[in-house]
């Protein structure tokens, strides 16, 4: 029986092979492996994508929120509220300039951050807010871009799952002080490798990003600032090129997958994704009571799912001397970790195998 995976990168390859190939060869060729033009202009590329006006490509998303924070401002002791549910790259940042994560529940629906808990926990250590977009659809941002203006606070859109997602006419990652994007090669747009970028649209902010990016120099030898290697691999930058002239197609591709999804499983004891804004399904996420059963029954079918995340930040053993670490503080999240099942979806995925997931779901209820 054919194994079904959660995403399948070599049908993806094996779609624009001709060009990757040219892009990597051509690449190793110059010798120019680190910068240089293939970064930069990727850069102005990805930065056009979204509507931004400069981009800063970076090591990885992690560290694109990384560098945001420090161009926030933040600094330690300060606190930063973000979702408990989403991956922990969201909150290591944070830890890493010596702020605090304040975590807010989810909203049920959407499982983004429920922008009615968050002005509730602001304290007079706040100093910004981190909406994660999670799975591919914008959290509620006029919501939170209110809070913050009142609060006087910074906003750090973590996009790493949402390119080309939008709000309301407004692209994921441009409505904040900075939008911070994954490369990572699962990702809408992946690289062969890590990968990240800061978008922004304030020109002074980006430029000493960009020199906090690469050991704080302009010029080789030369250092205005202390800063660090967080620079993007030219072969990463030529890749991104290639692919992020598809990623239109397959954005609309994952749509339809994802809307043929939620005809396929009518009527079944599952809850379907809800779309509030555009959403690039990054991730298609169901919800079921028997979720691990039904895990399980897939497994023995040669299709893998994946859960994303099984557990909540709030109860990882690393925050455990945060605020509220502990269970039945976030009584939403926690009831999504232990519900959620991403199931297989990418934009080569063949109807039959859709075909085949969905009839293994039917199956396992017995319909």
């Amino acid at each position: 029986m054919k194994r079904i995976p959660l995403v399948d990168l070599k049908a993806q390859y094996d779609s624009i092979k001709p060009d990757l190939d040219k892009a990597i060869r051509e690449t190793i060729e110059t010798t120019s492996f680190i910068m240089g033009d293939r970064v930069k202009k990727f850069e102005e590329e990805f930065a056009g994508f979204c509507g931004a006006k400069h981009g800063i490509a970076t090591s990885s998303g992690t560290t694109a929120l990384h560098l945001a924070l420090i161009g926030c401002g933040i600094k330690p002791g300060d606190e930063v509220i973000l979702p408990t549910h989403t991956f922990i790259a969201s909150a290591e940042p944070v830890c890493h300039v010596g702020a605090i994560p304040i975590f807010v529940d989810s909203d049920p629906e959407t499982y983004n951050i429920d922008p009615n808990l968050v002005e509730s926990a602001i304290t007079p250590r706040t100093r910004a807010i981190m909406p994660v977009h999670l799975y591919g659809q914008c959290a509620e941002m006029d919501a939170i871009l209110e809070i913050a203006n009142k609060h006087d606070l910074k906003v750090i859109e973590d996009s790493a799952q949402a390119h080309g997602a939008r709000y309301k006419g407004r692209n994921a990652g441009t409505m904040g002080d900075f939008g911070c994007f994954s490369f990572f090669p699962g990702k809408n747009l992946g690289a062969y490798g890590d990968a990240g970028m800061v978008i922004t649209n304030n020109p002074e902010q980006g430029e000493t990003l960009r020199l906090l990016a690469n050991h704080g120099r302009r010029v080789k030898y030369e250092h205005e600032l202390i800063g660090y290697n967080f620079r993007m691999d030219a072969l990463q930058a030529a890749i991104l090129r290639v692919k992020l002239k598809h990623l239109n197609k397959w954005t609309e591709s994952r749509r339809k997958l994802a809307h043929r999804y939620n005809e396929l499983l009518k009527n079944l004891p599952v809850k379907t994704p809800v779309e509030v804004y555009k959403h690039v399904y990054h991730l298609y996420v169901i919800q079921s009571e028997n979720r691990d059963a039904l895990l399980a029954s897939l497994k023995e079918r040669k299709i893998f799912p994946g859960i994303h995340y099984p557990i909540p930040l709030h109860l990882q053993s690393c925050f455990k001397e945060f605020p509220k670490a502990q269970k039945g503080a976030f009584p939403v999240a926690e009831k999504l970790a232990s519900r959620i099942l991403s199931l297989p979806l990418y934009p080569e995925m063949k109807k039959q195998d859709q075909d085949r997931v969905a009839q293994a779901i039917r199956s396992f209820y017995g319909k």
